[in-house]
This record gives structure tokens, sequence and C-alpha cells, in this order.
């Protein structure tokens, strides 16, 4: 997909192989318009496709079943702003489900900012809501420990976030004595209050010991 911009209206060129549609072409020539689309029906993935864009905004669109010999779509005109976005864009078309798809072999030519990232098209960002882990066994309060950004629900990067344990026992909590762990946002222990909207990943969540470097 070759798009003007993030937002959901946005203008874009996208070729996409599809589970019920066989390859399908579309694009939208302008911000809030309707989307057009060209289909080539009876193909199923693995399969290779093309998007080709010139400085102009002529789109060529392309599948091949080797990526050798290439068939064409109709050509289309879309006006878009440089510096255009790039990418591999995947929909399940329903929010409440969610759906896989694997690339490989993914080239692209001309002037480009290679930087790679990760965006739900549409969500603008989320509201901002401080982070906290809290731990905790089954006596007394669980220990909590809050990001320093208190807006860290609006960090759009992935982030490491290092919290020494000495920080958990500082507020009184048995080290050795540990059962539970929960990682959340807002102010933890308040259900009262509804929360913000928006979306976080969390991975590698890990726990080591103390550590040292050594000198030489």
């Amino acid at each position: 997909m070759i798009r003007d911009a993030l937002d959901a209206d946005s203008a874009y060129v996208g070729v996409f192989v599809t589970p019920e549609n066989g390859v399908r072409f579309q694009h939208r020539n302008t911000i809030g318009g309707a989307t057009n689309r060209q289909f080539a029906e009876g193909i199923t993935a693995p399969q290779w496709v093309k998007l080709e864009r010139t400085s102009g905004g002529l789109v060529r669109a392309y599948y091949s079943a080797d990526g050798a010999a290439w068939e064409r779509f109709s050509l289309t005109q879309v006006a878009m702003d440089m510096p255009v976005h790039i990418g591999l864009a995947v929909t399940s078309h329903d929010v409440a489900l969610a759906c896989e798809a694997v690339f490989t072999n993914v080239t692209m030519t001309g002037s480009a900012d290679p930087q790679w990232a990760n965006q739900d098209i549409g969500i603008t960002g989320n509201d901002a809501e401080p982070l906290y882990v809290a731990v905790s066994n089954n006596a007394g309060a669980p220990a909590v420990v809050y990001h320093d950004d208190p807006a860290a629900a609006t960090i759009d990067a992935w982030t490491e976030w290092i919290i020494p344990l000495q920080s958990f026992s500082d507020l009184g909590i048995n080290l050795s004595d540990i059962d539970r762990i929960a990682i959340g946002l807002g102010t933890q222990g308040n259900l009262t209050t509804p929360g913000g909207s928006g979306k976080m990943y969390f991975d590698d969540i890990r726990l080591y010991r103390p550590r040292s470097v050594s000198q030489k």
C-alpha cells in the first residue's frame, strides 16, 4: 500500500491478495472520497504483488504467480504529497477478529527512508495515562511502581522499562514471596473512574537476578 497520510480517509493505492476476491487493486483518489476497486478473481495465496508510482502520481498495480510474468491492472492517477507512506497492509474487516499474513521477499526501489513501524490506520493515538507494574502475594497490599512518564500510554515507539527490584522491596514487598504480577494503566486500585482509550503492546517481560558489569 502507498498512502498520502495515515489518517483513515487518506488518499491511497493498494494491491491485496484476499481469501474470497482473488487479487484486488483499490484506490482512493481524494481525501474522504469513494474507494474504487478492480478484481482478478480465482487467485489465491501465495502470490506476488507489486505497486509502481511515478513522481507525477501515476500508479501501476501488478500481480504474478512466480514474480517473473506480471499481470497489470488498469492505470490510475492518485495525487499525493511527498513524502508518501509505503508499507504492508493487513485487515480482517472485523474489529473483533484478528488475521495474519506472511510477507516474504519484500523490496523497495527509489529514494526511501528505510525505517519500519507499525500503525493502526485511523487511530490517532492513545489517551494520556500513567503506566504501572504491581507485584503482590497473598498477604498485604501490592507494591506498585509507576513509569516516570505520567503519560506513558502515549509513547509510540518500543521502549525498554527497567525496574530495579529494590524499588519493590522499598515498598515493603517480600521479594522471596511473590505470586502475582500485573501491568496496568491509570491509577492502580481505582475502578470507579473510567480510563482513556487506545492500545498497548507488551513483550519480553523478564526477571533478572542482580547483575554487575565486570571491569577490565
